[in-house]
């Protein structure tokens, strides 16, 4: 299959690009600017995006980053306008291409299901409140009109995405090895995580299925943010018993951004990718930790 993949230069499409030549298909970034030898082009701002006829599918991963700066009103106007803008874009350029791509797996986020507590979910959950639900409520009515020309939409609600090269885990990475890692609040809410080698994987799987609709991008085993803690310490060979002061992380980014992703809490169960056949290299935290701490 020839696969375009927008968001190539990020944490996930920087993965993505290689593990599909690697399965075989052809791997086709759509960049911004200029277009480029073996790569598409697209504007989102000035609504341009090259044609995609000849495109088997799309990966739709572009969007401006959540956590990297205070959620002002500016910024969280643009982190919405990047997802829908971004996704329209995408949505009419498929279905204006001869012949059109049959599939398209687009990002979400765990986020689209809100605080929910130790309530389970998963892809039947309808969605929560909030800044970030909203968001993914928006994100995902874009990438479904894609269905209405007859192209499959899949919609990929990842959970905290482990790596060390970028996402939160690489940002805990530092305090944890100077043995400054602490749980954060009560350590009470819950986490839902994949390591990336397991999104990449999944979304190659869910290209290759017949999956339609919502699917949880999550390993089987969501864990408490004091489990997560501990985990980690126990990886990086470090004690963390005292939590870690919230102040001046809400000093730099704000309460709101730190209530909404630092401090929400989402049980969330990977139900659909594990009912499809997908199966987890890092089903549980302690190897998905070794396995992306090793390299």
């Amino acid at each position: 299959m020839r696969i375009a993949v927008t968001g190539s230069t990020g944490l996930i499409g920087t993965a993505l690009l290689p593990a599909l030549r690697e399965r075989g298909h052809e791997a086709v970034p759509i960049n911004r600017g200029p277009a480029r030898r073996g790569a598409l082009s697209w504007d989102v701002e000035g609504g341009r995006i090259d044609d995609l006829s000849g495109v088997d599918g799309v990966v739709h991963l572009a969007g401006i980053g959540i956590g990297d700066k205070r959620w002002n009103a500016a910024h969280k106007q643009a982190i919405l306008d990047s997802r829908v803008a971004g996704t329209r874009l995408v949505v009419e350029a498929m279905a204006g291409a001869d012949p059109m791509p049959s599939v398209l797996v687009s990002a979400s986020a765990v986020g689209y299901y809100g605080d929910r507590g130790g309530v389970e979910l998963d892809e039947d959950s309808g969605p929560g409140t909030g800044f970030l639900a909203d968001v993914c409520v928006r994100w995902e009515e874009e990438a479904d009109g894609a269905a209405d020309s007859g192209i499959r939409v899949v919609k990929t609600r990842s959970g905290i995405v482990l790596s060390t090269e970028g996402g939160g885990l690489a940002k805990m990475l530092l305090p944890f090895k100077l043995g400054l890692g602490g749980r954060l609040g009560p350590g009470t809410q819950w986490m839902s995580w994949i390591s990336l080698p397991d999104q990449v994987g999944g979304i190659i799987h869910l290209l290759e299925s017949d999956v339609s609709g919502p699917v949880n991008m999550v390993a089987p085993g969501p864990v408490t943010n004091a489990d997560f803690t501990k985990a980690l310490g126990a990886a990086v060979h470090r004690p963390t018993i005292l939590p870690t002061p919230l102040w001046p992380v809400k000093a730099r980014f704000g309460s709101e951004l730190v209530e909404g992703m630092l401090l929400s809490s989402l049980r969330v169960a990977g139900s659909r990718l594990v009912k499809s056949g997908y199966q987890f290299r890092h089903p549980d935290l302690p190897s998905a930790l070794r396995a992306v701490l090793a390299g």
